[in-house]
């Protein structure tokens, strides 16, 4: 399994159909963003060491939400690497206990729509539970990866957060959008509403970069692809 490079210090591990992210601040250290399905760790790990680093260099994890393609091989790859967990406290109470999942609907239109019943309302409801040892909140500044700046966006999941990472002008989007079938809104949402207006609230940001949970990245001029889209307050576009 390799890790694709985005940018000097960040990688993509393509897990099948969800994306983890590792970043390389330079001093040594790894940062994981998020986990993967049950069952993934031996791929993120096998993506680590293609990159001649082994599993205890990854030093922080995070996740971005309690999904089980997000969270799902969170408990093995603790247990591998040692490393601590931070996690919005909405979605750390539910991986404590091994939960993963809150009632969802479909995004409009047909496509996501029937992506969602095939992807989303197959996925397991339950995985490992975890211990999380940092809640986070909007607006926290995490002293990890050279700097990441914790946004809470709700809707696709109440706990999400998306995460700023100003020294790569990256923002990493979990949930909140996709980028597959094709940019746009997330297949499926706890509260479309909140959805929006998290949306809107991300294309205020400035980023370079976007990475998402699903589907590749956007390398160039990502927030002004995010104004275009949802800059004027959220309305509805798939």
């Amino acid at each position: 399994m390799a890790a694709k490079l985005i940018v000097d210090g960040l990688w993509q591990i393509s897990l099948g159909t969800v994306n983890a992210f590792l970043i390389d601040s330079g001093s040594g250290e790894l940062t994981l963003i998020d986990s993967g399905f049950p069952e993934s760790a031996g791929k993120i790990i096998r993506a680590v060491e293609s990159l001649r680093r082994k599993a205890t260099d990854i030093r922080h994890i995070i996740v971005t939400h309690c999904h089980p393609d997000h969270a799902g091989s969170l408990a093995a790859i603790k247990r591998l690497t040692g490393a601590p967990v931070y996690m919005h406290a909405s979605d750390a109470a539910m991986v404590r206990k091994g939960e993963s999942k809150r009632p969802m609907t479909a995004a409009p239109g047909l496509l996501r729509s029937l992506m969602f019943n095939l992807f989303v309302g197959r996925s397991p409801s339950r995985i490992e539970p975890c211990a999380i040892d940092y809640e986070i909140a909007d607006g926290t500044d995490l002293p990890i990866a050279g700097g990441l700046r914790a946004i809470h966006a709700p809707g696709h999941c109440a706990g999400q957060l998306v995460f700023l990472w100003p020294s790569g002008r990256v923002l990493f989007v979990a949930d909140a959008a996709s980028n597959l079938p094709t940019f746009g809104l997330s297949l499926g949402y706890e509260n479309l509403t909140e959805g929006l207006r998290s949306l809107a609230k991300i294309a205020a940001l400035d980023f370079d970069i976007a990475c998402f949970g699903h589907g590749s990245a956007i390398t160039t001029q990502a927030s002004a692809k995010f104004r275009r889209k949802w800059g004027g307050g959220g309305y509805l576009s798939g």
